[in-house]
């Protein structure tokens, strides 16, 4: 492996895990500040999820295009095939594993802040067709917000556009808008606020790659041409190496 590849899945990795970290963490600190109210434990964390994945994007868009989610990956490469933009089908296999391993980091990292142990695997259900529809649409109400941008080159609004769409979808979807294969199973090693029982992760990961398909087809149909050559998160791939050869050129950000 380059140096390219691997700054960009030690991107991709890192900021997903920070990303799990910022979930779980703010659940249960949630949790711990606003006992036996959940509709103030879903607010906090849901304000803490949505200001922590722009802070991320920003952070680290320009190193791999931010996408933190193993559905933004596959919506990416299955788009790009005709314009020749988007992931190839390497950086793809690079990315989803490396996705799965830094959820889970972030998730044991969380537990652990909070004097937990390391990994418990949780037991809140989370099953039936009603969540399974608030999933669906969830997902591709993201992958349809991420790509519209991109392909109207608008990708620098990303940041802020991503994370409000997700402190929304806590709200007005009944799954609280999981819409991450990769945060889904991270999920599963925190018996906290933010988990999910083992049992429930594959009608989850069903539902996204549902909803990432309806995604993928209403950008198709509504945006069928390219504005800019742009990726889904404004300013990934080489960003980082025109910067350190080109002293003009300066960091921007992503999805």
């Amino acid at each position: 492996m380059n140096a390219a590849p691997a700054r960009r899945a030690l991107a991709e990795g890192l900021g997903t895990g920070l990303l799990v970290t910022v979930v779980v963490g703010s659940g249960i600190m949630a949790q711990r500040l606003s006992p036996h109210d959940v509709g103030l434990e879903l607010l906090e964390n849901s304000i803490s999820t949505a200001l922590g994945l722009g802070v991320l994007i920003l952070m680290l868009g320009p190193v791999s295009g931010a996408h933190f989610n193993p559905v933004v990956t596959l919506a990416d490469y299955v788009l790009g095939r005709r314009s020749g933009t988007g992931v190839d089908v390497r950086t793809a296999a690079l990315f989803i594993p490396v996705q799965i391993a830094g959820g889970i980091g972030g998730a044991v990292l969380a537990n652990l802040m909070f004097a937990l142990p390391a990994a418990t695997a949780s037991t809140h259900a989370r099953t039936g067709a009603h969540l399974w529809l608030g999933e669906v649409v969830a997902t591709a109400g993201l992958i349809l917000l991420i790509f519209s941008l991109a392909r109207t080159g608008r990708g620098s609004s990303g940041p802020a556009a991503v994370g409000a769409y997700i402190g929304a979808a806590y709200w007005f979807t009944s799954s609280t808008s999981f819409a991450n294969p990769a945060v889904t199973i991270a999920r599963a090693f925190t018996n906290t606020f933010a988990g999910i029982a083992p049992g429930s992760i594959g009608g989850f990961i069903a539902a996204q790659l549902i909803g990432a398909l309806i995604g993928v087809g209403l950008i198709a149909l509504l945006y069928p041409h390219l504005a800019t050559p742009a990726t889904p998160l404004a300013a990934a791939d080489n960003t980082t190496d025109r910067i350190a050869t080109s002293p003009s050129t300066s960091a921007r950000s992503r999805s």
